[in-house]
């Protein structure tokens, strides 16, 4: 498969997937849970175990899309937190429902806090600080390792698989909490991973095939190596998936963005990557007028 000469192709899936998820991002609005918007945590000791359902049976009433979790070496606290600004009176009826429920005595009631969207904020802005943090040390390195043009093509298709991400959130209107961003961060670092063996496998190519065939030797190189990033891509896929299904909900929340972040990048290892780095290269050539043709007669 010729990848390169396809490039538009490439791209353009990428850009539908971003494009809608903009556009429900502008319709609906990013989906930020409590821990970017502030909101209300109650935390209560039921001292036995229920279902995620059942706590939904009383807190739907105040927050249909609350946050339930279970605390404890047993799992007998429940944690509620939702982006909802409960007062008082309504944390207390919520404790309330709970104790008639279960049986409870007052001293079950253990937390209830709530904070503002400053704090939310706060997080938030650190989060997107992490990641630009990140992407800059990557650049770095892989432009001391290899060269600026390989660098930036990678940090292309980091925030490629980002943006995609985030599309996908905004399309399935997932709340993005901190899970994500721990998810976002472990992404980057597998992305990364992939995009530097095609690219290492890339400037073997360059010694071996005529110079300034970039497009020829970005190809021969994903060939080389497609097999090893799918094969591994599925191994690592067949592990999350599992966790997904049979985890708890506070593992399914670092599992799904995995899920969708693996998959975007690999995609952006072999289809961004380095066609991003063929049309740097080749706009370089253009730049210093080198003509291929020339002397090859």
């Amino acid at each position: 498969m010729d990848i390169i000469a396809n490039k538009k192709k490439w791209f353009t899936v990428s850009a539908v997937i971003m494009l809608v998820g903009l556009l429900f991002a502008l319709i609906n609005g990013v989906n930020y849970g409590i821990d970017f918007t502030g909101g209300s945590l109650i935390e209560i000791e039921l001292r036995r175990t229920i279902t995620p359902e059942e706590a939904r049976l009383i807190t739907d009433d105040f927050d249909a899309g609350a946050n339930i979790k279970f605390l404890g070496d047993e799992k007998t606290i429940v944690q509620i937190r939702s982006i909802e600004d409960f007062d008082s009176d309504q944390r207390l009826e919520i404790f309330n429902l709970f104790r008639d429920k279960y049986d409870l005595e007052e001293t079950d009631f253990l937390r209830a806090d709530k904070f503002g969207p400053a704090i939310g904020s706060e997080i938030r802005n650190r989060a997107f600080l992490a990641i630009i943090i990140s992407s800059i040390g990557m650049l770095i390195y892989i432009t001391f390792r290899f060269e600026i043009y390989y660098g930036i093509a990678a940090i292309v298709a980091l925030f490629h698989d980002v943006a995609i991400l985030l599309a996908v959130y905004s399309i399935l209107g997932i709340p993005i909490n901190s899970p994500f961003v721990a998810a976002i961060l472990t992404i980057l670092g597998y992305s990364i991973n992939d995009t530097i063996v095609v690219f290492d496998r890339v400037r073997e190519n360059m010694r071996s095939i005529k110079k300034y065939n970039y497009a020829e030797v970005a190809n021969k190189s994903i060939s080389q190596t497609i097999t090893r990033s799918i094969n591994t891509s599925l191994t690592t896929l067949l592990t999350i998936v599992a966790l997904y299904i049979i985890g708890v909900e506070q593992i399914r929340e670092f599992a799904l963005p995995l899920i969708a972040g693996i998959l975007s990048g690999t995609y952006s290892s072999i289809f961004i990557a380095s066609p991003v780095w063929v049309m740097l290269k080749e706009r370089k050539r253009r730049k210093i007028g080198y003509n291929p043709n020339v002397g090859t007669k």
